[in-house]
């Protein structure tokens, strides 16, 4: 069994997720890159990864796809012994107002983000119990913290993350694993290309759109023994939004 450091980040072949990747690369952990479709973004990330010094691999699957997340995962977790870091980043939007908004939007945003929470998380936590370490870390939003029209849905799963992650890191702190969530405001991803940039940072104190790799800074500070003693915590990274 392969006793390399490894991170496994999923929706990380592009945005904030391919600069968490990026980040733990240069950590010194192997990434195993979770994505759904994006083959070339998932390419361009990996070759990113061994500039930054490091080596990963691709892992093709759907986090709302319970089947193929468990085929996938328990292969990674027969080869590797030491799953240090978990990062839940994989989501997507379908924003709309709730009373307009169709049974599909709504389901398909909760299962991406917090059933894909689940499908990962839980296979992967037992191997971290089993070897009394680990840190997860789950990327939620300043939607899951403030109220944000037409975002129900994505509120819902992002707010759910952080109810989620308390709760488990109560049951496993004591055994050696911790779980954390990181809450972005506005990030430059292409999440956010159709939003009116210019009167959107007139409501943030920073007055500015923050960069992924300041996401991805966190994270690593959080995954690394600088935080052993940080667990069930919410780090906002808004530049003061509130």
């Amino acid at each position: 069994m392969n006793d390399q450091k490894v991170a496994i980040v999923t929706g990380g072949a592009r945005g904030i997720g391919r600069a968490i990747a990026v980040e733990l690369a240069g950590a010194g952990y192997y990434i195993i890159l979770n994505y759904k479709s994006n083959d070339q973004a998932a390419e361009e990330t990996l070759e990113m990864i061994r500039k930054a010094g490091s080596d990963g691999e691709k892992a093709r699957f759907d986090v709302s796809d319970a089947t193929a997340a468990e085929a996938c995962l328990q292969d990674i977790l027969s080869r590797f012994k030491n799953i240090e870091i978990l990062v839940n980043n994989a989501g997507i939007t379908a924003d709309g107002l709730f009373i307009m908004m169709p049974d599909e939007d709504w389901n398909r945003v909760i299962d991406t983000t917090l059933k894909g929470f689940y499908n990962v998380t839980k296979p992967v936590l037992k191997k971290m119990l089993r070897n009394k370490r680990g840190s997860v870390v789950s990327i939620s939003s300043v939607a899951g913290l403030v109220a944000n029209r037409g975002q129900a849905n994505y509120s819902a799963a992002k707010a759910g993350l952080i109810a989620a992650s308390r709760s488990i890191a109560a049951e496993v702190a004591r055994i050696g694993v911790r779980m954390n969530v990181v809450a972005p405001g506005l990030i430059e991803t292409e999440m956010i290309k159709d939003a009116p940039i210019d009167r959107i940072k007139d409501v943030i104190p920073m007055a500015r759109i923050g960069k992924p790799e300041e996401v991805a800074k966190v994270v690593r500070f959080l995954c690394s023994d600088d935080a052993s003693y940080i667990t069930g915590q919410v780090i906002s990274v808004n530049g003061g939004m509130f």
